[in-house]
């Protein structure tokens, strides 16, 4: 699935200014409507490392009423959650009702790093595509909206961002020693990722693969993909 994504995909400066200031006015207004009308919203991020998870994040959570949402950065597991079933500690965090809730990396660890990286037996990542999916099933039921994103950049960009950061001050923190091994992993990490958009991408929460080489061709299909998915749910 990977491999028909476009990469090329570019968007114009003048054309993304315009369209993030119209898509954030609108998503602004429809945090106030997933206010009044109760409803918790669920939105996933996940990607290549260096893929512009955090600026499509930031450009989203820029419309909305601080009020109104969270950003839930997700590591390793630790404390009770290492202790516990590997949702316990996404289904206490979920939103309230009225609420947006952003997951920046989720529970799809366990069918990614998890899997490719060892830290869990063969029939546990197997199991988990089943419990995800009913995990996101009964959200749906609920009344939560839900939509999810994989941002997707070729192996030459990830190296270009990786250099970018390591020799900028202020962003070399972003960099670690596991981002460079992971590198190595690509494919394996590939077929995953593969594995878990065929497997996990339903009716009550599909996913959006989103070609991210141009930084701003990005975050304006995720702007869109909200604004559009919640003015579906919304009515």
């Amino acid at each position: 699935m990977l491999e028909r994504v476009d990469l090329t995909a570019t968007i114009t400066d003048e054309a993304y200014k315009r369209k993030l200031k119209r898509l954030q006015a609108r998503l602004h207004r429809q945090a106030n409507q997933v206010y009044q009308q109760a409803r918790p919203v669920v939105l996933v991020f996940e990607g290549w490392d260096a893929a512009g998870k955090g600026g499509a994040i930031k450009r989203l959570t820029t419309a909305l009423d601080p009020r109104g949402y969270v950003v839930h950065p997700i590591a390793a597991p630790a404390g009770d959650d290492k202790e516990r079933h590997y949702l316990y500690r996404f289904w206490r965090r979920l939103p309230p009702r009225g609420q947006i809730a952003v997951f920046d990396r989720s529970w799809y660890g366990r069918v990614l790093v998890e899997r490719v990286e060892g830290f869990c037996a063969p029939e546990a990542w197997q199991r988990a595509y089943a419990e995800i999916n009913q995990f996101e099933r009964q959200l749906h039921a609920a009344g939560a909206i839900l939509a999810k994103f994989w941002l997707h950049i070729s192996p030459e960009e990830q190296l270009q961002r990786f250099e970018a950061r390591a020799a900028d001050p202020v962003k070399a923190w972003k960099l670690t020693p596991d981002d460079w091994r992971n590198r190595e992993k690509r494919r394996p990490y590939e077929q995953a990722v593969d594995e878990m958009l065929l497997k996990t991408s339903t009716r009550a929460a599909r996913w959006t693969v989103v070609a991210a080489n141009d930084k701003h061709f990005a975050r304006i299909k995720v702007l869109a993909t909200v604004a559009k998915t919640l003015a579906r749910a919304l009515d």
